[in-house]
């Protein structure tokens, strides 16, 4: 099995990836290869903060990897969050503060459609390359279920009756924005 470092110690993102690509590669977080510090990302799109955390530790360790942003952007705020959906209320805020913000801002909005996109960058052999997975939805007017991590709780996806928050791993993880970036991922590394 081969080894593929996930330039991220978020065990929520790596338990999803594992369960996606752990019978091929041996997902490694950042945590088992050492690195302790914060990868900038400083970088206007989720592209940019991809390939920027990507070739971070590439630069530093010399194998393959991937790394993954992903944004909620919600069409009545003129797709804000986006970029800075993981710091939308601040430095060091915490996803509930993250979600309060978005709900607060949407009180009033009848428009309530918005997507969750991902996009993964991977290093492989020195080559880099991108994967974009997309979710459209609804934001709810209320916070619903108990899962999963992020805004999960205000998301109601297209065609379901479910937040993300009230769906199991699996079921979140088929119909999931990094879920289908990971899905595309996963077909280009089979594939090889």
């Amino acid at each position: 099995m081969k080894d593929l470092i996930f330039a991220s110690n978020n065990m929520h993102k790596l338990e999803e990836v594992r369960s996606m690509l752990g019978l091929k590669y041996n997902i490694v977080s950042l945590k088992q290869v050492g690195y302790n510090q914060e990868i900038p990302e400083n970088q206007d799109t989720l592209q940019g903060n991809a390939l920027q955390k990507a070739r971070v530790i590439y630069n530093q360790y010399h194998k393959n990897c991937f790394a993954d942003d992903t944004g909620l952007e919600i069409e009545a705020l003129d797709g804000r969050p986006g970029v800075y959906s993981a710091r939308y209320a601040g430095e060091h805020c915490s996803f509930e503060d993250n979600m309060n913000k978005v709900l607060a801002e949407m009180q009033n909005e009848q428009n309530r459609k918005a997507c969750f996109r991902t996009v993964i960058a991977l290093i492989l052999d020195g080559k880099e390359y991108l994967f974009e997975g997309r979710v459209d939805g609804v934001i709810l007017r209320e916070k619903h279920g108990k899962d999963g991590f992020g805004y999960d709780p205000v998301f109601l996806p297209d065609g379901f009756d479910a937040s993300f928050a009230e769906m199991s791993l699996e079921q979140k993880n088929a119909i999931s924005h990094r879920g289908r970036a990971i899905a595309k991922l996963a077909q280009f590394l089979i594939n090889l």
